[in-house]
């Protein structure tokens, strides 16, 4: 896997904007830090990130080419011609993929069957942050409790409801019931229910949240934070 990966670190760092699944908002909210990971487009390459402390919360992502140097070594020119390439749906697939865990791996091969620019060399640019979050996970018709202590209250950085894997919730479930993993639903429901309370439950159902795959058992995730009201 050839990978350029390129680090910054912001220890602490001030105000940061969230455009998390399924609503965005402007937050002052520490982050572990910040780190920048590219990935050439080359046929095994995968992008991996992670977090050995917080959880991840993708910042910006971009499949393409935006300048002639980043993955150049050894192409031709007329591989590196177009700067303007991007594929519109990026920051949503790695958002979707990866939001709320503490490592994620990517394959570019989802995005070069989308190709936004043909015969140019792309690559995969994305930008993640890791933060101190919370992070509940409910089964379909189970809640999820979100609970501050110390006068904390919520804040929601990201839900989703469906299926991002096959491991998840799949205790007794027939295999077809799984593997559909790319069922994913962004909602802004829970920040809606849940901000600024101490304690907050949320059903996990198809009632509250619509199907986003039939005939596929689904499970609720959830980031949050635990802040003071007086930072929010």
């Amino acid at each position: 896997m050839l990978c350029s990966r390129l680090s910054t670190t912001l220890l602490l760092a001030a105000t940061c904007l969230f455009m998390t699944a399924g609503f965005s908002r402007a937050d002052s909210v520490s982050a572990l830090f910040t780190q920048r990971v590219v990935t050439c487009d080359d046929a095994y390459n995968v992008q991996r990130l992670s977090c050995d402390q917080g959880l991840i919360i993708v910042q910006s992502a971009m499949y393409g080419r935006q300048n002639r140097e980043t993955c150049s070594y050894g192409r031709p020119v007329q591989q590196l011609s177009n700067i303007n390439c991007a594929l519109t749906s990026t920051l949503d697939k790695v958002k979707k993929s990866c939001d709320g865990k503490m490592v994620c791996e990517i394959h570019t091969n989802p995005f070069r069957a989308l190709d936004p620019c043909g015969g140019i060399y792309k690559y995969l640019d994305t930008t993640y942050a890791c933060f101190p979050a919370n992070r509940v996970i409910a089964c379909e018709q189970s809640f999820a409790y979100l609970q501050c202590g110390n006068g904390q209250v919520i804040t929601v950085f990201s839900a989703n409801y469906g299926r991002r894997d096959r491991t998840t919730c799949s205790y007794g479930r027939p295999s077809h019931q799984v593997q559909k993993v790319d069922c994913s639903r962004p909602t802004n429901h829970v920040a809606q229910s849940c901000n600024g309370r101490s304690s907050c439950a949320v059903k996990a159902s198809n009632t509250i949240f619509g199907d986003p795959c039939g005939h596929t058992y689904k499970y609720l995730e959830v980031v949050y934070t635990c802040q003071h009201a007086a930072e929010k």
